[in-house]
């Protein structure tokens, strides 16, 4: 098992001890479960995820109230590279630590690969609604033939309204 050491830390910007990171999946919030507490009314009871993947560090909006950025760009994800700033909400921290790969960090998906209604969690994302099976055809009453689905009452209604006989 790693160090915490060799994981890294997070060092507050504006002075305070820095804050270990003791294991390679991380949930930071304000609720006592998280495995990084910060006890600011700002701060969402899980407000991101720092995931180690591919030797870097990983960081993720778990759908935050106030957001996160790095390096004063707002994300929603992100590689973080050593030195990076990192805001959660309104509190920076820089992150320090020793890559675990000689190559270069993966590339950060698209902003533009999610609708902000994806991102806003009201739309599935477009891979999930290519998937989903296809609706049963409409239902036709009385056995019609497509096309025709009114009965003689119906179609003498319809045609005393359009004034065609």
């Amino acid at each position: 098992m790693q160090s915490s050491l060799e994981l890294g830390q997070l060092v507050p910007r504006g002075g305070g001890d820095p804050i270990p990171l003791p294991k390679a999946n991380l949930v930071i919030g304000r609720r006592d479960g998280c495995d990084i507490v910060l006890e600011y009314p700002n701060v969402s009871s899980h407000h991101c995820q720092l995931e180690m993947q591919n030797g870097y560090w990983h960081v993720r909006d778990l759908r935050s109230r106030n957001g996160i950025k790095v390096n004063g760009e707002r994300v929603d994800a992100k590689f973080l590279l050593p030195g990076d700033v990192l805001a959660i909400a309104k509190h920076h921290f820089s992150i320090e630590y020793q890559p675990k790969a000689d190559a270069p960090p993966p590339v950060d998906e698209s902003p533009f690969a999610m609708s902000l209604l994806e991102k806003a969690g009201l739309e599935e994302r477009r891979e999930a609604r290519r998937r989903a099976p296809a609706l049963p055809p409409a239902a036709r009453r009385n056995g019609a033939a497509p096309g025709k689905n009114f009965s003689a009452d119906e179609d003498a209604a319809a045609a005393w309204l359009m004034d065609d006989e």
